[in-house]
């Protein structure tokens, strides 16, 4: 074996990071880019990272970065795709940090006993386990497959399938698949009862923190089931509340920290305070007891700081008292330094609502704390959070203020720590001090989001008004409430370029960038309001689709081919056209049907008249499928009514407006057909199984050659690079089919007529392989079941078959071997061979004698179904030329808005025949760049190839 396959063979998954540290990285084209903590990342270009940077792919945003080792947490590989289906980056952290829960999640067993999150966050529902796994093939995120149970059961959202691919069985809209942050062990145990009374002492935190007295109730008393507590009249989030008990922290009203006459002691993860150096520094506590051998120093908090102040690793003396990412991160103090943080400091998820199972106990009754009536909001831009005195808090003015420098704050104020963070813990608090923070966020809450704004609104603000386009909505630091960057119509001498407080939010003409809070927008008013949202399944049978209907057609109507085809289908408007997300259906028909008529026996099968079967046959032949080969052109309120008739065969299947997977299409059209699985495939242990499309899993990427190849064999279309260790890996379908079968024992029972191949693919953001070339003229005869076979050496009937000999370097490697009895005695004499176990294949008709003159049973490609950021499209073979392909996009364009139409085009692309013509060794060597878009899309988002036999097509 060569170095070089070596070095393919080990090729490692590439690892999985968290990023540990709230980061603003600089992009050169973008400016700044905030990352947050717990973000999971996937490192680029496995084993090539050098120094002290990875490229990584952030998943959470889909951006291609570079960060430092430092600020990433590596995750282990059998416990990334558990932390990958977590929504929430901060419960990322949380989860990585107890790997041993993850462990124990990811080793239950089915039918395990589980508390579910449904509905609100902190409502629980009983639950079994019936599955762990991936929901899409295509995906590595790892759900937990339940089945709700009690109360709970018919709040689910499934009957155990996820997008048509059944994973467990269970009633009607009583599964559902969660995240492994949102589940939990139903048996009470020490641990539970520890947890509950958490949650107790945080919602007593939480009414002594808004300035609320309140008896001390016992904790058996509140018998929550939840995840996260928070009182709903606590102030919003990061923002202290106006009242006396709840300042903010200035030199002139510092926080002591007195130590208690009997400190309590405090418990792991509870958040806590101590001063240092004149500062305040907040964290997590991670130990709290005595030191080992030196108790009488007396009870010290080792603490993960949320900021880079400390010099501890979470050792004493040798001894390891807890884990710490960063010597920068970890404090060990005495107990008597530290008090728990005063709740307003804490982070919790926003508009989190108090809810549970079982009936809480009364709350008591809760004295108003009197604030100020609010001032009216006027149309104002932000300013930054040092432009004004943090404890005051003055009516805003209308005058449009520019972005200041922040001024410098007392040492004391929380707003002067630096925005670093220790890999674990939640985002930092927005500064205490805001411009907006006495006004009240809950009078017009979102107005702008419920008003239907959104990036590219034209809009108008203050009065008189300011008119500019929408540029960017997202949050800043300080405002609880939604911002809009908006690009003026006219300069503004307090405008930006885009950017506020130095981090850059999108680009415009300096003095044109205006931030204010997006409910203060309001719709330009010069132009007509925009379109009224529509229902957009029923407006496919509405009038407005009048002017891009198709006709029926009754008469059956044959596929054109050659010129003839080409000239009725290419150009706008041509193909079928595409609606609420529909490319799946658009392009798989298309591929079916447009040029080949292998599969039309579906349409021409007797079927029982009045029954579904027989309506959608109808539907897809007269209102489909001859109108494209009549008329080159299907509207989409006839693919529509087609959905209709999935979907109500397929209860929530989602078939009329939401994305789905060619396959799961093929399948459940077929089953409304009633028609004949295509596939009938037996291993060697089995019965015959039938299915309509095989799914490819080569078992290893392909190897590279041993010895160099020449740079362009004479006559090749496309000029070669030599050899070198970057090329691309290709592998073809001749290839992969072949392995795939050898590998799984498979066999064909008898030759399809029509052969749907889904290609190997792991995820969005991983490929086995970098290009897959589809074999222009499949042989399937050494894969067919009971038929008669080539020996590989002599052309004899074969008897025997090893599947060892498949990679052998000696004998084609890459190729099946099937030998006579002579060859294959001489073949497994040799000393290499002597462990071999080859087996013995049926011969039909036998005993031969003498070489085989038998033909090769062969299938043509006809179609490719290419798949690209969740839009499928569709190459289509027209002619016998190896130029006549045509590329097909059912929304290629459109016209109009949100109640416009998707335009289908259909272009010819005869350029991929020649990349169709090469070797798996000459494509290998392509330089990428040189890669034409259509022909790139064809080779590197292949998803499903077509194949027939038309002789076997016209006898079925």
């Amino acid at each position: 074996m060569s170095g070089a396959h070596e070095h393919t063979r080990k090729r490692r998954p590439p690892k999985m990071f968290l990023i540990s540290t709230d980061l603003k990285v600089q992009d050169q084209l973008d400016g700044p880019i905030r990352l947050q903590r717990g973000f999971i990342c996937q490192e680029q270009e496995a084993g090539k990272s050098r120094g002290d940077s990875y490229w990584v792919k952030v998943l959470d945003n889909e951006l291609m970065l570079k960060i430092e080792r430092k600020f990433l947490l590596e995750v282990p590989s059998d416990l990334s795709g558990l932390l990958e289906a977590v929504p929430d980056p901060w419960a990322r952290l949380k989860l990585l940090n107890d790997s041993g829960k993850l462990q124990t999640f990811a080793s239950l067993p089915v039918d395990s006993l589980l508390w579910v999150q449904v509905g609100q966050e902190d409502e629980l529902a009983e639950a079994e386990l019936k599955y762990i796994g991936p929901r899409t093939r295509a995906s590595s995120a790892v759900y937990f497959g339940v089945q709700l149970k009690g109360s709970a059961a018919g709040k689910g959202t499934s009957n155990g399938s996820f997008k048509g691919n059944r994973l467990f069985t269970c009633p009607e809209a009583c599964a559902l698949f969660l995240p492994v942050s949102h589940i939990r062990l139903r048996q009470w145990s020490r641990t539970h009862v520890y947890e509950a009374q958490e949650r107790a002492r945080e919602r007593d935190h939480q009414r002594h923190s808004n300035g609320q007295h309140e008896r001390q109730h016992p904790q058996h008393q509140s018998r929550h089931i939840s995840f996260q507590h928070q009182s709903p009249s606590s102030p919003p989030v990061g923002i202290l509340a106006r009242t006396a008990e709840s300042a903010p922290i200035t030199a002139q009203n510092q926080v002591q920290v007195r130590a208690p006459a009997s400190p309590p002691p405090l418990h792991v993860g509870q958040r806590v305070v101590f001063p240092k150096e004149d500062k305040v520094y907040g964290g997590e506590v991670r130990f709290c007891g005595l030191l080992p051998g030196h108790s009488s120093l007396g009870m010290h908090v080792g603490i993960l700081l949320d900021a880079p102040a400390g010099h501890w690793d979470g050792l004493y003396k040798g001894e390891k008292l807890c884990h710490i990412p960063s010597l920068l991160y970890g404090a060990l103090v005495p107990i008597n330094k530290v008090s728990s943080e005063p709740k307003p400091h804490r982070h919790t998820p926003p508009h989190q609502v108090t809810k549970s199972i079982l009936k809480s106990a009364p709350p008591p009754v809760i004295k108003p704390v009197p604030l100020p009536a609010p001032h009216s909001a006027p149309k104002v831009a932000l300013m930054p959070p040092g432009a004004r005195h943090p404890q005051t808090s003055p009516p805003l003015t209308p005058q449009l203020t520019p972005p200041l420098t922040p001024t410098h704050t007392s040492p004391h104020t929380p707003t002067e720590h630096p925005h670093h963070t220790n890999g674990v813990h939640r985002p930092p608090s927005p500064p205490l001090s805001s411009p907006f923070s006495s006004e009240a966020v809950e009078e017009d809450g979102e107005a702008g989001l419920d008003g239907g704004l959104e990036v590219g609104s034209m809009v108008e603000v203050n009065d008189p008004p300011l008119f500019g386009v929408i540029r960017w909505i997202g949050r800043i630091s300080g405002v609880v409430e939604p911002v809009a960057g908006i690009e003026l119509d006219q300069d503004l001498s307090a405008g930006t370029d885009g950017s506020y407080l130095g981090e850059r939010h999108f680009r415009c003409p300096a003095n044109k960038g205006l931030f204010v809070k997006l409910r203060n927008c309001r719709r330009d008013s010069r132009f007509p309001a925009p379109e009224t949202p529509v229902n957009q399944v029923e407006r496919c049978n509405s009038i407005a689709f009048a002017e891009w209907g198709s006709e029926r057609v009754e008469d059956h109507s044959p596929p054109l081919e050659g010129e003839e085809a080409a000239e009725l289908y290419q150009g706008w408007k041509r193909g079928i056209q595409g609606h609420l997300n529909s490319c799946y259906l658009d392009a798989t028909l298309f591929s079916l049907f447009s040029c080949c008529s292998s599969a039309d026996w579906v349409l021409l099968l007797p079927s029982d008249p009045d029954t579904d079967s027989s309506q959608a046959q109808d539907l897809l032949r007269c209102e489909i499928v001859n109108p494209l080969r009549r008329y080159g052109y299907v509207c989409a309120s006839k693919t529509m009514a087609l959905r209709r008739l999935l979907e109500a065969a397929n209860i929530n299947m989602g078939f009329t407006n939401q994305e789905k997977d060619p396959e799961e299409f093929l399948n459940k059209l077929f089953q409304l057909l009633q028609v004949e699985p295509l596939l009938k495939i037996r291993s060697m242990t089995q019965q015959p199984q039938k299915c309509h499309l095989y799914q490819l899993f080569p078992p290893t990427l392909p190897p590279s050659p041993t010895s160099p190849l020449p740079i362009s064999p004479i006559g090749s279309p496309i000029p070669l690079a030599p050899p070198s260790p970057s090329r691309m890996r290709v592998a073809s379908v001749q290839t992969l089919l072949e392995s795939s079968f050898l590998h799984a024992g498979l066999k064909f029972v008898e030759a399809p007529s029509c052969l749907l191949l889904l290609m190997p693919r792991f995820g969005k953001d991983y490929k086995m392989f970098d290009a897959i070339l589809p074999t222009l003229s499949l042989d399937i005869t050494d894969l067919l079941d009971d038929t008669l076979r080539q020996c590989s050496i002599c052309q004899a009937v074969a008897e025997w078959e090893c599947f060892q000999c498949y990679e052998d370097p000696d004998i084609t490697p890459g190729h099946l071997k099937q030998y006579c009895p002579t060859c294959n005695t001489q073949v497994h004499s040799h000393r290499n061979r002597a462990s071999h176990h080859p087996i013995n294949i049926s011969v039909p008709g036998g005993p031969w004698t003498g070489p085989l003159q038998s033909a090769r049973q062969r299938m043509s490609l006809f179609a490719v179904t290419c798949i690209e950021t969740s839009h499928y499209v569709s190459f289509v073979k027209h002619g016998p030329l190896p130029t006549d392909w045509l590329f097909f996009d059912s929304m290629a364009d459109r016209e109009g808005g949100q109640n416009g139409f998707n335009i289908p085009h259909v272009k010819a692309c005869p350029e991929v025949g020649r990349f169709l013509s090469l070797s798996e060794q000459e494509l290998s060597r392509v330089d990428p760049a040189s890669i034409r878009e259509s022909a790139r899309r064809l080779l590197c988002d292949s998803y499903m190839c077509l194949y027939h036999s038309p002789d076997l097509s016209l006898y079925k």
